[in-house]
């Protein structure tokens, strides 16, 4: 094996394990034997997304397509940088260019899939339906296949049509967690309390055990950023929580999930009942997932604090009202 084969296998062996400054070292060191290999930048691109530098993962996997126009893998991993970051037509587009390239019925299932989650992402439900259609049909050897085709079944509001899928994912990979929680979601929408009871803390379990990104804040950054999102809160929001005791943590209880707590939410207001009173509990870990990037924590807190305020304290004052408030 050469020298650049060696540094690109060690560092696809470190990115799989999880340690994206390990094989960004590796990929930089491959990129000095050779700054003309697509492989190099579709490596280097993989660790900048796994260090949640999606810019900087956007730019190498370009490159690597530049280097080489029918680089699939690198076209659906830049696809998959730009559906959250609501590129989605971009993304739509090198789905279409890998579909056109996939030589086997899973490289189809995998640009269909992820022109699927584009398309619902973009809202455009319609499109998604036809592209989900066009996926070959099971059983398939991946597992996975089977969680995204009933997760994208489950999306668009098939219930029917995503039961079996998700049942056969959680079948053959226990250990997902994702699909764990979306059978959790099916039961829930069905009525099936237990059952989704169930998948949910099946699923908060098996989410306790992933290991936190790699661009993951410390616990004192954390509480932090939720102090700021709070204080940039809009005052006729703000006055609900700025007196609130504030308790940081990964994940919400299981009891909270037994007595019907979504495992996944970001954040969670407790109000007694006069008001007076209130708690607010910031998930570190849903942050994370929701975000996708140490960059947007910020604002995904602010969004959870404004959904949540609004839930839990109803109509909250209108804008005449402003002159009222302290």
């Amino acid at each position: 094996m050469d020298q650049l084969s060696a540094h690109l296998d060690r560092g696809w062996d470190l990115a799989q394990r999880g340690d994206a400054a390990g094989a960004s070292a590796c990929a930089r060191r491959a990129l000095e034997l050779d700054p003309q290999s697509p492989e190099v930048h579709n490596l280097l691109g993989y660790t900048a997304a796994l260090l949640g530098e999606t810019d900087e993962a956007l730019d190498h996997y370009r490159q690597a397509i530049a280097l080489d126009e029918t680089y699939f893998e690198a076209m659906l991993n830049a696809a998959e940088v730009l559906i959250p970051l609501g590129d989605w037509d971009e993304a739509v587009s090198l789905c279409d260019d890998a579909l056109d390239l996939a030589e086997t019925d899973e490289e189809a299932c995998d640009s269909l899939l992820l022109k699927v989650d584009a398309l619902l992402a973009k809202g455009d439900d319609d499109a998604a339906r036809v592209a989900l259609k066009r996926i070959p049909s099971g059983p398939y050897v991946n597992p996975s296949h089977s969680f995204l085709v009933g997760r994208a079944h489950y999306e668009l509001g098939d219930m029917k049509s995503a039961l079996p899928f998700l049942e056969d994912a959680v079948k053959r990979d226990g250990e997902n967690p994702d699909a764990h929680y979306y059978l959790g979601l099916l039961k829930d929408e069905e009525g099936e309390a237990h059952r989704a009871t169930e998948s949910f803390l099946r699923a908060r379990q098996l989410d306790a055990l992933r290991p936190p990104p790699p661009w993951s804040p410390k616990p004192d950054t954390f509480g932090t950023m939720v102090e700021n999102a709070i204080l940039k809160l809009d005052v006729l929001l703000a006055r609900y929580v700025r007196e609130a005791q504030i308790y940081c943590v990964d994940l919400p209880g299981a009891e909270l999930v037994v007595d019907g707590v979504d495992p996944r939410v970001s954040l969670l207001i407790d109000a007694a009942e006069d008001k007076k009173q209130v708690r607010v509990f910031v998930y570190q870990r849903n942050v994370e997932r929701t975000a996708g990037s140490l960059a947007e924590m910020e604002a995904e807190i602010g969004r959870s604090l404004e959904r949540e305020v609004t839930t839990v304290f109803g109509n909250v004052p209108n804008e005449t009202d402003k002159r009222h408030l302290n």
